[in-house]
């Protein structure tokens, strides 16, 4: 079969991969475009990745899902904590009765097991590697697996389609993300698509990380020369400054991206604030003065 590349409808199940299927949940918004998407990954031993926020209807959807594919759940893993990708796991999981994986307990998860970086996942003739790539969040892992002909990553909210993402301090970091997305281009045998936490299936995966990095520092260069051109500032008049591109709605969220790259800025010595820790702080150019 070839790459399915349609934008998620939330409730219908669709094979985007040789035995990779898609099942989105019905959360759109703002923040999770189309919603979040759940893939169950292999043949008659299958995986569960990301199923999703607290939705009963969902968890359910995702076991006829199975199923109907000739399925059976073995396992169930979360790419990180955030509400809209890990609370599901609990009842699939007790439903399914299968073990949870995950980097480890946070934000009212309980993995049955712990995932680190090059864990892997191994049910029947299927694989799962855990790539850990801290930045939009600390505990972030991606998957890699074999897919027919394709290398797919699972991506969480590290990599999105139809967006980039928000690195919100203090669990956020900038120079994490910039790192771990770096990582991605290194891997070998390279990745030959990516399936995203939102939005449609990626094939290009070099392009599109490259594209993140690109912007991410196109982003960095035009806070610092909001901030030296201010001489101080505070978060909320540089994110007017720098996201003119973007609807005046996507301000409240874009301050979180500006915060953390004034704290990455400030750990090179090339910003500085009275209170980084703080996003109302007054921030300077330059390390000089607090």
């Amino acid at each position: 079969m070839s790459v399915v590349l349609d934008q998620p409808v939330p409730g219908v199940a669709v094979e985007v991969l040789p035995g990779v299927r898609r099942l989105t949940a019905a959360n759109p918004s703002l923040m999770t475009g189309p919603g979040t998407n759940t893939y169950l990954v292999g043949e008659e031993d299958l995986v569960v990745v990301d199923p999703g926020p607290d939705d009963e209807g969902h968890v359910l959807a995702i076991l006829v899902a199975a199923s109907e594919a000739g399925g059976q759940v073995r396992a169930v893993v979360v790419t990180h904590t955030h509400e809209d990708h890990s609370p599901g796991a609990r009842l699939l999981g007790e439903l399914a009765a299968v073990p949870v994986l995950g980097f480890g307990p946070r934000d009212g998860f309980e993995p049955s097991a712990e995932l680190r970086d090059g864990d892997t996942v191994t049910e029947g003739d299927l694989e799962l590697v855990a790539v850990h790539t801290p930045g939009h969040a600390s505990n972030h892992l991606c998957f890699l697996v074999s897919a027919g002909p394709e290398r797919a990553l699972f991506s969480g909210d590290h990599i999105m389609g139809g967006s980039t993402v928000v690195i919100a301090p203090p669990d956020g970091d900038m120079e994490a993300y910039l790192a771990s997305l770096r990582r991605l281009l290194a891997l070998e045998p390279p990745v030959t698509v990516i399936a995203p936490g939102h939005g449609p299936l990626l094939p290009d995966p070099a392009a599109v990380v490259e594209g993140y990095l690109a912007h991410r520092l196109a982003r960095e260069a035009a806070v610092l020369t909001a901030l030296e051109r201010r001489g101080t500032a505070r978060i909320d008049e540089l994110v007017a400054d720098v996201y003119t591109d973007v609807s005046s709605d996507l301000h409240p969220i874009a301050r979180y991206s500006v915060w953390a790259h004034l704290l990455k800025l400030a750990a090179e010595g090339r910003a500085s604030a009275d209170e980084p820790a703080e996003i109302g702080a007054t921030w300077t150019a330059g390390g000089g003065a607090r």
